[in-house]
């Protein structure tokens, strides 16, 4: 599988329930979200933004998406998590399964940042993302095309040590188009 295979299997919108221990806070949470994952032009303004703010060349993206979600937690049951992040793969043109996914919006810290994916043989897309004051590292697969797992790790900025882990179970809703 190539990035361009994985991002075809993740358009549309997906119903997706996580579990989340928070180690530092000694913490379990259960998160249930709505996200929706729709291609982007690769002439799409932000799209071409998002290269320079980089200084990678526009014509290097490949598949660009947005992804968009809307969540709420059995941890702060009043309030609703939402957001929005374009992200750009920019693959490794001597190696087709790795490269590099630029977001407008991190996971671990809300900024810009630029993660590192490679894409196994058995299609687990891995992704390793330095930020600030941590380090995210997320996998995904699919189990069939309308289900996907996703285990993530905020760990510390030196990567030593665990700060939240989680695994979610999504599954594609049948009712919208794949886009």
């Amino acid at each position: 599988m190539d990035i361009t295979k994985f991002v075809q299997l993740s358009l549309g919108r997906w119903r997706s329930q996580r579990s989340a221990h928070h180690l530092a806070f000694a913490h379990f949470e259960q998160v249930i979200s709505t996200i929706d994952i729709v291609p982007l032009a690769s002439d799409d303004a932000d799209v071409i933004a998002l290269c320079k703010s980089y200084e990678i060349a526009p014509e290097l993206a490949t598949d660009p998406f947005r992804m968009t979600w809307e969540g709420e937690s059995d941890w702060e049951e009043e309030e609703i998590s939402q957001g929005t992040t374009i992200l750009v793969p920019i693959p490794d043109p001597n190696e087709p399964q790795k490269g590099k996914l630029l977001r407008d919006r991190g996971y671990a810290e809300t900024i810009p940042s630029v993660g590192n994916y490679q894409i196994n043989e058995e299609g687990v897309f891995s992704l390793l993302t330095p930020y600030d004051r941590a380090m995210a590292e997320e996998k995904i697969w699919f189990c069939g095309d309308n289900v996907r797992f996703r285990v993530s790790l905020i760990k510390t900025s030196a990567g030593s040590g665990v700060v939240t882990a989680s695994f979610s179970s999504e599954i594609r809703s049948l009712n919208e188009k794949k886009s």
